[in-house]
């Protein structure tokens, strides 16, 4: 029976997951893609609010790069580089806890204003809690991998996960069976990771595709011609 668990948890929920975050973004952009928002109240509490979302945002992003760099990059890459596994695992803790540290500060400070403020928990959905709720569990998750990772300093863990996150993206068998015997803090953080992108497209997080990327890449665009009357 355990085979059969770790087998539908970490080798086949990650497609489920994955298929609902693109296909449920995909139907969201093109059916409401002038219905979804951010939700901002920034006229209550506006202090908090903007001390808050910068930590957050400014943590959550690098986090979010540090994790799909982290997980994704061959380890040939890095060796090649010169950065042995333990370095790259010491690099990774320093800097993953660094701004862990700021986006849990400023997240908390969001969840606790949407939770405490009669006015903006009333103009709050059940998503738009939970979905803060989530990312506060799972940062603390993240977080409380750090001494497990100091305690083997040797970075045989990290493989493991780099190992498993790269053989579901590129579709090979066996992904699973890289996780036997790793600590439940970093199972849980990768179930709560999948529960996330399950949870994307219900809530207020597709605003993200809504960033003006293209806006640095656009064309110049002519006024009036040079010389036009």
């Amino acid at each position: 029976m355990r085979p059969f668990i770790e087998q539908a948890v970490f080798g086949i929920f990650p497609y489920v997951a994955l298929t609902v975050f693109l296909v449920g973004s995909l139907i969201r952009f093109d059916r409401e893609q002038y219905g979804w928002r951010s939700g901002s109240s920034q006229m209550l509490r506006a202090r908090q609010l903007r001390w808050g979302s910068n930590l957050f945002h400014v943590g959550i992003l690098f986090l979010l790069f540090g994790h799909f760099f982290g997980l994704l990059t061959p380890h040939a890459v890095y060796t090649a580089l010169g950065l042995s596994v333990p370095d790259k695992q010491m690099l990774a803790i320093v800097s993953g806890g660094f701004f862990g540290v700021l986006c849990f500060i400023g997240l908390s400070m969001l969840l606790h204003r949407r939770l405490f403020d009669p006015r903006i928990r009333k103009t709050s959905s059940a998503m738009d809690i939970a979905i803060l709720a989530l990312l506060w569990l799972q940062l603390v998750l993240g977080l409380v991998t750090v001494p497990y990772s100091l305690g083997h300093p040797d970075g045989e863990v990290m493989l493991k996960l780099a190992d498993w996150a790269q053989h579901i993206v590129t579709f090979r068998s066996g992904a699973a069976g890289f996780l036997e015997g790793v600590a439940w803090p970093y199972r849980a953080h990768l179930v709560l990771g999948m529960v996330i992108f399950l949870a994307f497209p219900f809530s207020r997080l597709v605003h993200i595709w809504s960033a003006p990327i293209w806006y640095v890449f656009r064309r110049y665009q002519i006024v009036r011609r040079r010389g036009a009357a």
